[in-house]
């Protein structure tokens, strides 16, 4: 299953990627209190993810299609969202660091730098060089605590594509900076697509690419990842007590810099491309 959220009449609801085009979700998935369509992030939470998937697997939801959907991020209220830097070791070898080997360097974010696919980054007046990095995220879609490497699948919804975007010369000055420098508004962009696991025939096969204007100008595979997505589930787990709708970040393979006029874009195979375009 793929689930997008859409915009229309001035709201954004969540919609399923079907062979022949985006369908809103069937009311009865709603919130029965809300004259509206679904919200995924409702979907998570209520638990009725897992009944549309089960619908959908047997080929009972239809829907009237809608042509040239205008999307937003998958949702804007997650608890929490988990940070992951330098995953991947030859991002580290770029920044001159040394890549973890015993535990992830992890960091959270708020909520508010929470953009979608086709909204604009916006550079802040106090940094003079901001990078963006594609990465594949992981979304938590069972409360979770505690659990194996082998029972995290179990507790992920869906995989999706990010740009997660970073004040670096902030973060250059001191690295207790980073929580500031993950910060601003609009540093985080989020979709277009929830794809559920099932629908990966092979997730160590993924290639992740950061794309500036559009040229790949960096890219990796899952395979080459130091600590796996099931495993940072595992992980994280261990801390605190996931729920559904949080975000976990697996790391890019590799930032760049941008700046006014840009298009940052991260492309994922299978997934449909998030491109944002950057202004100052």
């Amino acid at each position: 299953m793929k689930l997008v959220t859409i915009r229309q009449e001035g709201r954004e609801e969540a919609a399923l990627v079907l062979p022949g085009g985006v369908v809103p979700v069937p009311e009865q998935y709603g919130d029965p209190s809300e004259e509206k369509g679904a919200e995924l992030l409702s979907l998570l939470e209520s638990g009725r993810f897992y009944a549309l998937k089960e619908a959908c697997d047997r080929g009972e939801v239809r829907g009237v299609e809608l042509s040239q959907p205008s999307y937003g991020p998958l949702y804007r209220r997650p608890r929490k969202i988990w940070g992951i830097g330098l995953n991947y070791v030859e991002h580290a070898g770029d920044l001159s660091e040394s890549a973890p080997s015993d535990e992830p360097a992890s960091f959270m974010r708020p909520d508010t730098t929470i953009i979608g696919p086709g909204d604009e980054i916006l550079l802040p007046d106090q940094s003079e060089r901001v990078t963006a990095e594609a990465e594949l995220a992981l979304i938590i879609g069972r409360e979770a605590r505690d659990v194996s490497e082998v029972e995290a699948p179990s507790v992920v919804a869906g995989l999706t594509s990010v740009l997660d975007m970073t004040a670096e010369d902030i973060l250059r000055k001191n690295p207790r900076y980073l929580t500031r420098a993950k910060s601003f508004d609009t540093f985080f962009s989020f979709g277009p697509e929830l794809v559920t696991p099932d629908e990966i025939a092979d997730l160590e096969a993924l290639e992740v690419s950061t794309v500036l204007n559009g040229e790949v100008r960096t890219s990796n595979t899952v395979s080459n990842m130091t600590f796996s997505p099931w495993w940072l589930v595992s992980f994280h787990s261990r801390v605190m007590t996931l729920l559904p709708g949080d975000v976990i970040l697996t790391g890019t393979p590799g930032a760049v810099v941008i700046k006014e006029g840009d298009v940052a874009e991260c492309r994922i195979n299978g997934f449909e491309p998030l491109s944002n375009p950057v202004v100052r």
